[in-house]
């Protein structure tokens, strides 16, 4: 199941500090998070149809944001190519707080000069927060570009949250 699948069979929206968030499953697993962007998430017009696995995300989410959980243990179905699975399994071990370069993702990958493939890869992460993609900076601790909701204001706002330091671009966009 992608984002895109007209008809998700679990969908959960809850509210966060970040903005509305939405929850895609399959019934065994988390397949699917999206942050509210221009006021808009991917499935707003279907009703909601939770199920057991989303309801324990939505609870996890709920402890994140409030500062009381530090890592997810929550079951992921993550779709992808073989080389953006080995991306997120990167970001999947990253701890709270801790961050890692794109440089560093691509040489754990065995694909040191693939920065292009990597950010490509990090971006299409189906599971954000979950999947920490949000604990990738630049070389030099700079962000360089979020996919989820409101783009670097909420990546910056989830590293504080972490206490990770950073710096934002000065135009506040990659």
């Amino acid at each position: 199941m992608s984002r895109t699948d007209p008809r998700p069979h679990s969908l959960r929206h809850l509210t966060s500090p970040i903005g509305r968030i939405e929850l895609l499953g399959d019934g065994t697993a988390v397949t699917s998070l999206a942050i509210e962007r221009d006021g808009a998430l991917p499935h707003d017009e279907l009703p909601e149809s939770s199920d057991a696995v989303l309801d324990r995300a939505a609870a996890q989410l709920d402890e994140y944001f409030r500062g009381a959980r530090r890592t997810f243990d929550l079951p992921v179905a993550l779709a992808g190519t073989a080389f953006q699975r080995a991306i997120w399994e990167q970001l999947i071990a990253l701890d709270w707080g801790e961050v890692v370069s794109y440089g560093e993702l691509g040489r754990a990958t065995g694909r040191a000069t693939a920065g292009r493939a990597v950010g490509g890869a990090v971006g299409a992460n189906p599971v954000p927060i979950i999947v920490p993609c949000h604990r990738v900076l630049g070389g030099s601790g700079r962000i360089t570009g979020y996919s989820g909701g409101e783009g670097v204001p909420t990546k910056a706002w989830l590293l504080a949250h972490e206490g990770i330091p950073h710096s934002v671009p000065r135009s506040g966009v990659a």
